[in-house]
């Protein structure tokens, strides 16, 4: 269970989002950031990187979900080093939000592609050249979870390793197989490996 506290420039934005969070399974609201291991930051018109340093300060700095608006790369990569672990367009969706703190629960850096300008088209071009067949690449725990495959490890024991059900990851095995066209896991390892999805 991921825990998250929401920071957000009027009570109207926080009500929002706390709902979004609670919408999520496998997070728990939290009422500060000292309690939180993810805190979710709406800036509303504030400049972010003061509202960062404010909130979040280098003593005691849990991960930061920063919700911004379009931004420069060179304002992404400022932001980012001013100790945002992700940044997500201003209004996300919840499963936006849920596969975000998931990943820097888990130690990654997100960048949404609609955050910078371009970059979403850059993305896309980038995707259909990786995937001729038009499937959706391997998410990164997606990729996490076909390398314990390919581990030879069962559901049960991914679980206990990531932390998550069962039942998750039996959701995203069959994502797994789905996206790379596999009728077993081995299959599908063995498609991994000629894609170099995974390193031997």
């Amino acid at each position: 269970m991921i825990t998250v506290a929401v920071v957000a420039s009027n009570t109207l934005a926080r009500a929002r989002l706390e709902a979004l969070v609670a919408s999520q399974p496998g997070l728990r609201l939290v009422t500060t950031g000292v309690e939180a291991d993810v805190v979710l930051i709406e800036a509303g018109q504030r400049p972010a990187d003061a509202v960062l340093r404010a909130v979040t300060p280098a003593s005691s700095r849990p991960r930061v979900v920063l919700l911004a608006g379009d931004l420069t790369t060179v304002a992404s990569l400022r932001l980012l080093r001013a100790g945002a672990h992700a940044i997500l367009p201003r209004e996300p969706s919840g499963p936006e939000i849920a596969a975000a703190m998931e990943a820097v629960a888990a130690g990654l850096v997100v960048l949404h592609p609609s955050v910078t300008p371009g970059a979403g088209a850059n993305a896309k071009s980038a995707r259909q050249r990786a995937e001729p067949g038009g499937r959706d690449p391997l998410t990164p725990r997606e990729l996490e979870i076909l390398g314990m495959m390919a581990e030879g490890m069962g559901n049960r024991m991914i679980g206990r390793r990531l932390g998550i059900s069962t039942h998750t990851v039996k959701f995203h095995v069959a994502a797994i197989l789905d996206k790379l066209n596999a009728r077993s896991r081995t299959q599908a390892v063995t498609t991994g490996l000629r894609q170099g999805l995974l390193m031997v």
